[in-house]
């Protein structure tokens, strides 16, 4: 599959929208994370605050941006498993904010959700988070407070955990998927809130950027074996990539680790808010060109990079003979037989309908779980449970679009999709669920307090897809 050369001209040629699906294309440069580069046992300071970057590059101006220590993405957090982190951070931007470590098991207090886990960090204000890393794997981190905007501004970056004994591998390449909605001038659109992102798709972009970048060659070797850590920071775009000319293998799904396996259609799927750990070995000549293509908008399809394969003699003539197999982290096994059930029924918006006495209006609310929207981070909890028992959940998408369902502070079992048994039954923290699917999940509610449950759809989540675990 080829898809057409997308330029800079003719991402930014249109109005902003969701018309805006052919995104922009291509990453060089792509973030190479050297061995051995860890935290300091002092404190890492964080800020979030005003700031412009060439997100597009000449000859349009830089686009002003939310960004984490002045950068999009943010800094790499990376640490070893079973460090403490501890992170200094504080806040310069003009309104309230948090810091939310998506996937990360951390205690409730340092979980970010104001008035959930903890209160807004305000303009001028600082927070210090701190918490061990039980699990390694690939994070993120991003806001909790008006999360929609501060994420769609810039506001997120990558958390990496490393194992004790990593994979043997030539290089390891980090790539922040992110998503834009620019106007001609390459300045964020302030069109937030619509109510056609609510209510349909959510925001999605009409730009896409690799670590903060529009370029398009990612320069590799023939012979060498990749890490290559994929990261959704948008708040709305789903990505299936195609590597063309080449065979990955998934290894680990939201950071928990998966036995090695090549995706079922060739299409690597990666939800906003999910992360995917591939092996590539590259098996190119010296001068070959391939292209990496994003497909999950069929019509929109577009090539998202491309690998290119420098003149020199290969590294080597038959792929690295090393594992792969990441170990497993630390995970309580969740309890079958003693569980607690509850079903999530998911209703509402376009082309669907909110439960009966729920009225859907201009301003939403458009969506609905077991007939409540949530609103704010405070609703009453969709189920109560104590500490250490076993919750299965099984969510009934009754509506016409995609779900990203995120689940704070506890990684989850997938049980079943569409009442089949799951085969893998791989951990994660973020499951997409598909119109009209049901998928059935299982985990151990070992921490207490009052945890999130969520669309990664970050419109979906502000205008009704949003509810409360309480653990007692």
């Amino acid at each position: 599959m080829t898809a057409p050369r997308l330029t800079r001209r003719t991402v930014l040629a249109g109005t902003a929208g969701l018309a805006g699906f052919a995104g922009a294309i291509g990453v060089s440069g792509a973030l190479m994370l050297p061995r051995g580069a860890f935290a300091a046992p002092a404190p890492i300071a964080l800020s979030a605050g005003p700031a412009r970057v060439p997100l597009v590059g000449a000859p349009h101006p830089d686009t002003a941006v939310w960004a984490y220590n002045g950068t999009v993405p943010g800094p790499v957090l990376r640490f070893r498993q079973g460090d403490t982190a501890r992170i200094s951070f504080a806040n310069a931007l003009p309104e309230p904010t948090t810091v939310h470590w998506h996937g990360l098991r951390v205690p409730n207090a340092m979980d970010g959700v104001p008035s959930l886990s903890q209160t807004e960090v305000p303009a001028g204000g600082a927070f210090a988070y701190e918490f061990e890393l039980k699990d390694a794997g690939t994070f993120w981190y991003h806001p909790h407070a008006n999360s929609a905007r501060q994420v769609a501004r810039g506001l997120s970056g990558a958390f990496i955990v490393e194992e004790a004994e990593p994979i043997r591998v030539d290089r390891e390449l980090l790539w922040v998927l992110g998503d834009w909605r620019l106007t001609k001038d390459a300045a964020i659109a302030d069109d937030f809130g619509h109510p056609m992102d609510g209510s349909h798709a959510g925001r999605v972009g009409n730009t896409v950027t690799l670590n903060g970048a529009i370029v398009d060659e990612v320069p590799v070797r023939a012979g060498e074996r990749i890490r290559l850590r994929l990261v959704n920071t948008a708040t709305a775009r789903v990505f299936a990539l195609e590597f063309n000319g080449h065979a990955p293998q998934i290894i680990a799904l939201d950071g928990q680790p998966v036995t090695p396996h090549a995706p079922e259609d060739g299409k690597i799927r990666v939800a906003p808010g999910q992360r995917t750990d591939l092996v590539l070995d590259l098996g190119g000549k010296p001068g070959e060109r391939f292209d990496v293509i994003d497909s999950f908008f069929p019509r929109q399809a577009y090539r998202l990079t491309r690998f290119v394969y420098a003149d020199g003699a290969p590294l080597r003539d038959s792929p690295l003979d090393a594992p792969i197999a990441l170990p497993a982290n630390p995970l309580p096994e969740p309890d079958l037989a003693q569980a607690v059930r509850q079903d999530v029924l998911i209703e509402g918006g376009a082309m669907g309908r909110l439960p009966h006495g729920m009225r859907m209006t201009p301003q939403g609310p458009f969506w609905a779980l077991n007939g409540a929207a949530g609103t704010g981070h405070h609703p009453e909890p969709l189920i109560t449970v104590k500490r250490g028992q076993t919750v299965v959940m099984q969510f009934v998408n009754e509506t016409a679009w995609w779900h990203p369902m995120h689940l704070h502070g506890f990684p989850f079992r997938v049980l079943k999709v569409n009442g089949q048994p799951n085969p893998r039954r791989e951990w994660r923290d973020t499951v997409l669920f598909g119109p009209e699917e049901t998928t059935e999940i299982a985990f151990v509610a070992e921490a207490p307090g009052d945890w999130m449950l969520h669309c990664h759809i970050l419109e979906h989540q502000e205008s009704g897809m949003m509810a409360v675990l309480r653990v007692s």
